[in-house]
């Protein structure tokens, strides 16, 4: 049996904001399993979804305590177990998401729409011991979407992996650790699932790191009209930087019927072509199909919350012929697209930099604050 590596990591033993449901702490790894590496992660981008299944109530469904969060992790490989063909020690990867590989849905080649996608991602497995814990059983859940990267050194399953050697450097790890998750998600929702052509419009609603790397998916597909929508200013600036052709700023309307007139406007009177929903938030969901043209495709990407549901009178949307989409990841295969990703920032058209703001790890707080308040886009703990 191999030593026991001892590590730092961002601990959640109770959910954020609960007097210090989350802190710092060291801990140790167990054992690699067969189809397993030991990753030393050099960073970790920091998503919503992070600090909502971080923040749950005790007792919620797909949430564990104690457990580690971090699901856009980057770093190197140290070890592998036997079964493992994806990497060699010295590999530097990037890491995604968990499916099952066994479901007809991953077999058709949809992985993000795995049948056990909710429990495998958000569930985990027991892959940490506390400081404290002399036993030989795991006392803290990893494998969070199977990587857990709010941890200096990791465990996470081979189909997780996606191998960049010879593809980026040192600092390139860096920018590119969330392109596992929220970056792929944007991106792919356009340039992988709704694929508009230059003729057509995209709407993107909310900006944060989804959205704009939903702006880029649309710049990336030559689209004539984009147009992103927020509240923050600063986020409609960056959006105009990233290929946005108009920006809507929703923070004075007085209600949301203005911005469907507003986007109809742009469109010509018809509405959008795709429309990207990236805020999850239930007045602009109810909005959707009102700024999507007849036959376009609306995706819902951000996540409501939960129990909420979106009506439509069946027999206008009939006759409407607007596609209804919900996704994860942008329906992408990780192994394929996330390379995709990488030449498209080493070409210098997918500048994933300009959303990215590092934090030292010990900083992990004011990365959380900063999200939440608007002032990042997309937070980076480094390692």
């Amino acid at each position: 049996m191999a030593e026991k590596i001892s590590t730092r990591a961002i601990v959640c033993r109770e959910p954020l904001g609960d007097g210090g449901g989350w802190r710092m702490e060291t801990v140790r790894l167990r054992d690699i399993e067969d189809d397993e590496l030991l990753v030393r992660i050099v960073a970790s981008g920091i998503c919503h979804t992070d600090v909502t299944f971080g923040s749950l109530p005790v007792g919620t469904p797909f949430t564990h305590y104690p457990s580690i969060k971090g699901h856009e992790g980057s770093g190197y490989v140290e070890r592998v177990g036997p079964k493992v063909t994806v990497a060699q020690p010295g590999d530097p990867v990037l890491l995604s998401y968990a499916f099952c590989e066994k479901c007809a849905i991953c077999e058709a080649g949809h992985p993000a729409h795995c049948v056990d996608s909710t429990p495998i991602n958000f569930l985990g497995y027991d892959a940490f011991y506390s400081d404290d814990n002399t036993t030989d059983t795991p006392d803290l859940r990893g494998g969070f979407f199977s990587q857990s990267s709010f941890a200096n050194w990791t465990i996470a399953k081979q189909h997780s992996v996606v191998n960049v050697k010879g593809t980026v450097n040192d600092e390139d790890l860096k920018v590119l650790a969330p392109l596992g998750c929220g970056i792929q998600t944007g991106s792919a929702s356009v340039a992988n699932l709704s694929r508009p052509g230059p003729n057509d419009s995209v709407l993107v609603l909310g900006l944060g790191g989804v959205g704009l790397s939903a702006i880029m998916g649309a710049k990336l597909q030559g689209c004539t009209t984009i147009i992103g929508v927020d509240r923050i200013d600063s986020r409609l600036r960056v959006a105009r930087e990233l290929g946005a052709t108009h920006t809507i700023n929703t923070s004075n309307m007085g209600d949301l019927d203005e911005l469907v007139n507003q986007v109809h406007g742009l469109t010509g009177g018809y509405g959008a072509s795709v429309t990207i929903e990236a805020t999850g938030a239930m007045p602009l969901i109810r909005k959707g199909l009102a700024l999507t043209r007849f036959a376009g495709k609306y995706v819902q990407v951000g996540v409501a919350p939960f129990g909420e549901e979106m009506s439509f009178e069946v027999f206008p949307n009939m006759t409407s012929g607007r596609h209804i989409i919900g996704t994860v990841e942008g329906d992408a295969v990780a192994v394929e697209f996330v390379p995709k990703m990488v030449k498209w920032f080493k070409e210098g058209r997918f500048p994933v930099d300009k959303l990215v703001r590092f934090y030292k790890a010990e900083e992990w707080q004011t990365a959380v604050h900063d999200m939440e308040q608007g002032d990042t886009v997309k937070a980076v703990i480094l390692w």
